[in-house]
């Protein structure tokens, strides 16, 4: 498997480092600690001071490259660094990024994660969220975590059945994660009579709750279909397995489910990531930036 590790050599940038040494690389793989360059523009009457700037950035770059090869020393994959400058007005950070995974044949880019909650997850424009959302490749945005993580690694999928979750899967199933990691299915049942007020339930005739039991009756049958598929897919890779099923706003229950297993990983697909830049709207989007954990997203 080739890795392009995308570093700033900010504490997030270096969590991401050492989370990859929680895997199991061997000499057959691959990663590739990539450092941006990244050029701020001034105002013409300012250029000396963007001179000075880009040379203290170029002096530090092999720097911070050191910093994260020193964190990945311990494994067995192979080891190189890259540094790329962004052109003046051209290029921004995650582009450069993307093209650099493009370009070195990745399977799948990894970078740390701020893991902004709140509302400000709606306006920020980070460069862990703009690769999120503009790559072409998978993703792994990972997120510092406290109490310190297990040794043995922690993983949610969320399963929906569509091909950008089954992508999720098989990527979760490349990456050197122990075999003996806990995976946990889920998959969430997002009926459409969830928008009815529990006061007015009572009132509901028979024959509504005739069509009602007969709809939640195929919503759980697609379900299980959908989690046993995913565990058709993962079965042969892992050997600790669980599976639940949910009713409930997928996002929503995805994240409470993430927080109580105390996941290290939440595997999803990117159905919705494309559209408006820098709004929400999709469950891969919510989870990615209200998780508390490091998120994978397929494709």
């Amino acid at each position: 498997m080739k890795i392009l590790l995308a570093t700033d050599g900010s504490e997030y940038s270096e969590g991401a480092a050492r989370f990859l040494t929680r895997m199991s690389w061997t000499r057959d793989d691959a990663i590739t600690i990539l450092h941006v360059i990244f050029a701020i523009p001034f105002h013409e009457d300012e250029k000396f001071h963007f001179k000075t700037l880009q040379a203290i950035k170029k002096e530090c770059a092999p720097r911070i490259l050191d910093s994260a090869v020193a964190i990945l020393k311990s494994i067995e994959a192979k080891i190189s660094v890259e540094i790329v400058e962004g052109a003046l007005n051209q290029c921004t950070p995650d582009q450069c990024i993307i093209a650099a995974a493009d370009t070195s044949g990745a399977d799948i880019i990894v970078l740390g994660g701020r893991g902004i909650k709140g509302i400000a997850s709606v306006i920020l424009g980070s460069v862990s969220r703009a690769v999120a959302i503009n790559s072409p490749k998978p993703v792994l945005v990972v997120k510092s975590q406290t109490p310190a993580p297990s040794d043995e690694i922690n993983v949610l999928y969320a399963a929906d059945g569509s091909d950008h979750s089954l992508a999720a899967g098989r990527m979760l199933s490349s990456l050197p994660i122990s075999q003996t990691a806990r995976i946990t299915i889920m998959n969430v049942i997002s009926s459409n009579f969830l928008d009815i007020p529990e006061r007015f339930v009572p009132e509901i005739g028979e024959r509504v709750k005739d069509a009602v039991a007969g709809i939640r009756a195929k919503e759980y049958s697609l379900s299980e279909k959908n989690v046993e598929q995913a565990r058709d897919l993962l079965g042969g890779r892992f050997k600790q397995i669980e599976a639940l099923t949910r009713v409930g706003d997928p996002s929503a229950e995805i994240l409470k489910q993430s927080e109580a297993m105390k996941a290290d990983i939440i595997a999803v697909g990117c159905r919705g990531l494309r559209g408006i830049r820098g709004t929400l709207g999709s469950v891969s989007r919510n989870i990615l930036g209200h998780a508390a954990c490091s998120v994978l997203i397929g494709r």
